[in-house]
């Protein structure tokens, strides 16, 4: 038989058919963090406030997220996530929760929270898929009225199925939420799923905290099923510096890529299409490049075979390019970032660097580190971690990421910090921060970031930095309670010794005598001065 393929299989078609991506999902929804009942409803908050906080920040709003949380039966919850970005247009709403990998940000090389288009389209098929119900959605453009929508996957053919499309007034009773939760524009998800809310590590509310510290300009509120409510305050309305969309750097780029936007382009020539498809390449470059490889620079570019454009990228790597522009990044900055760790951790001390920008692949790519000490952070032993890829929070597959590998290869003890092993000890917080405008994260899940070597040695530095003036605060405070030690001892042998002196002197009177006892040991250990 051909191929080893069965004569009637081959005539029928067997058994195999083509499978929607939302099928591939429905039966790997474990891929995309929807493992359990205690980690799928972090998911779906944290896909849906990672939105929230990507359309405010794509339209300069300080972000207002609100987070309701309700238990209804053994193990569902419902969820509602309401935020006051700029809203959604009519025809995208369906589109956007009922249909996997739709988005905007998925062909862009710019700094964003999702990028693929999958997240809150997939939390919508997980509700579907645990609880049978569909996904409303509200959304609200300023001026124009709200659009309610009732949507669910057609998972076979992977397409919105639109069950109630309708406009409701701002003053009807089915406007969502109270007037506290009021919003002029905006989008509000409400969803039922199989869930379990938990507090602990591994939970919502931990997940906000954590969201909270690096994004010290938004707003989180968090109603939780018991009603208790916790707010996370807004402490800057300064926002990150937006970033802007760039073109991919030939040093980075995939084979098959580059054949793609050959038959994609329209340029003219070879010349032409690396200078108008690829950031970083000039005239001068782009004919350097041809002449390397060999290749006519004039030529059609879509004359060219897979050999002669795998020649051109080798080529690509002896010419001397620069580096792709990094205004592509928004990263956190020292000032914010610090102000993220106090507000939610009020430590004694903190220290935050960000990293010049540099580059993985042709991908740039930023770090940052934020470490906080004593104050009200308890000395439990080993050190919490805060992990962050373009600012949201990662709480799994610590062991995995490239950041808990970067801290282990600090030497901690060189900064009189305790270690055990090759982890440090003490009341700590060690946050850190990439953000890129491709993460190599190890999952669709993106819980954890690829241990690759220049992102380890970027973070590496940046805790070696930070490590240092943390190491020179503790040695200072270190000193200081040895002064303020001797100090006290001498001070109380002042009463005991002003007699005596007095007396050897001959001269002089008791009480001026221990004052001015009093007065040397200040002046000679002065913690101050330290």
């Amino acid at each position: 038989m051909p191929n080893g393929v069965e004569e009637g299989m081959e005539a029928e078609g067997g058994d195999h058919r083509e499978i929607s991506v939302a099928e591939f999902f429905e039966k790997n929804k474990h891929l995309l963090g929807f493992e359990n009942a205690q980690k799928s409803i972090i998911t779906v908050v944290k896909e849906a406030v990672d939105n929230s906080l990507d359309a405010c920040e794509q339209d300069d709003i300080l972000p207002e997220v609100h987070v309701i949380i309700d238990e209804y039966d053994d193990e569902k919850c419902r969820v509602e996530i309401r935020d006051n970005a700029i809203g959604l247009d009519r025809e995208t709403i369906p589109k956007v929760f009922g249909k996997l990998l739709y988005g905007s940000k998925f062909h862009k090389l710019q700094q964003s929270r999702g990028q693929q288009g999958i997240g809150i389209s997939a939390s919508a098929m997980y509700a579907q898929l645990t609880t049978g119900e569909p996904v409303t959605v509200y959304s609200k453009q300023e001026g124009e009225p709200c659009h309610k929508f009732v949507v669910r996957i057609d998972t076979e053919k992977n397409e919105p199925e639109i069950l109630e499309d309708e406009i409701i007034e701002p003053e009807s009773d089915e406007f969502p939420g109270d007037k506290d939760y009021f919003f002029d524009h905006g989008t509000t998800i409400e969803m039922n799923i199989e869930a379990k809310y938990t507090r602990g590590h591994h939970s919502v509310r931990n997940y906000l905290k954590h969201t909270a510290i690096m994004n010290p300009y938004a707003r989180v509120v968090l109603k939780e099923p018991d009603g208790n409510k916790i707010e996370y305050p807004r402490v800057s309305k300064e926002l990150p510096e937006k970033p802007k969309e760039i073109k991919p750097h030939l040093h980075g780029v995939e084979l098959g890529v580059v054949l793609r936007m050959v038959d994609n382009s329209n340029a003219r020539t070879v010349s032409s299409f690396l200078q108008k498809e690829f950031t970083r390449v000039g005239r001068t470059s782009a004919e350097q490049v041809c002449e390397e490889a060999e290749i006519e620079s004039g030529r059609r570019p879509n004359t060219l075979d897979k050999d002669e454009v795998e020649d051109l990228l080798k080529a690509a790597e002896n010419v001397k390019l620069q580096s792709p522009p990094t205004d592509c990044l928004s990263p956190i900055g020292e000032d914010l970032m610090e102000k993220g760790l106090t507000k939610e951790l009020n430590p004694e001390f903190t220290e935050t660097i960000t990293r010049k920008p540099t580059v993985y692949k042709g991908n740039p790519f930023q770090v940052e580190v934020g470490l906080a000490w004593g104050g009200d952070i308890e000395d439990e032993g080993s050190f919490e971690e805060l992990r962050y890829a373009n600012k949201v929070p990662l709480l799994y597959k610590k062991s995995a990421c490239v950041t808990t590998k970067a801290i282990e290869n600090v030497s901690w003890n060189r900064y009189n910090i305790s270690q055990t092993g090759n982890r440090p000890q003490g009341p700590l917080y060690i946050s850190i921060h990439i953000a890129s405008v491709w993460v190599p994260f190890t999952s669709e899940g993106k819980e954890a970031v690829a241990n690759y070597d220049p992102i380890r040695k970027e973070m590496k530095l940046a805790l070696q930095e930070a490590g240092r003036k943390l190491g020179k605060y503790l040695k200072r405070k270190e000193r200081r309670e040895i002064q303020e030690k001797k100090k006290r001892q001498l001070t109380s042998y002042a009463k005991e010794m002003a007699p005596a002196i007095a007396a050897l002197a001959d001269e002089g009177n008791e009480a001026e005598m221990e004052d001015k006892i009093q007065q040397l040991v200040q002046n000679d250990y002065n913690p101050e001065q330290l």
